[in-house]
């Protein structure tokens, strides 16, 4: 009677499996990767139209205004507190601070 049940899988071919396969890899890409990839888009289009003037938070928490974009060397200069600039890779800049409001 095993040998009636091990027989009638072998012979089976591997269709549904390979589709069960696609269909993992689609619902990944749709609810995973595709997003993400739209996340950093926006991101990478909120850095390029950085100017100064603008309010903004760094990748380490830094909240401040930007007062100089070098494009050339690709940084940014912020102004964290009066009199207090800080230079730091426009690639840190994620997130505009008036949408944010900082934690007291």
């Amino acid at each position: 009677m095993t040998n009636l049940f091990l027989q009638s899988g072998s012979g089976q071919s591997g269709l549904p499996m390979l589709i069960m396969m696609v269909a993992i890899f689609a619902i990944m890409w749709l609810f995973m990767i595709r997003p993400q990839q739209k996340k950093q888009k926006k991101i990478r289009e909120f850095q390029n139209a950085l100017k100064e003037g603008d309010k903004v938070v760094t990748g380490g928490g830094v909240y401040g205004t930007v007062k100089r974009v070098n494009a050339q060397e690709n940084t940014i200069d912020i102004e964290v507190a009066r009199g207090v600039v800080i230079t730091v890779a426009k690639g840190y800049v994620f997130a505009d601070a008036t949408s944010q409001t900082p934690n007291a």
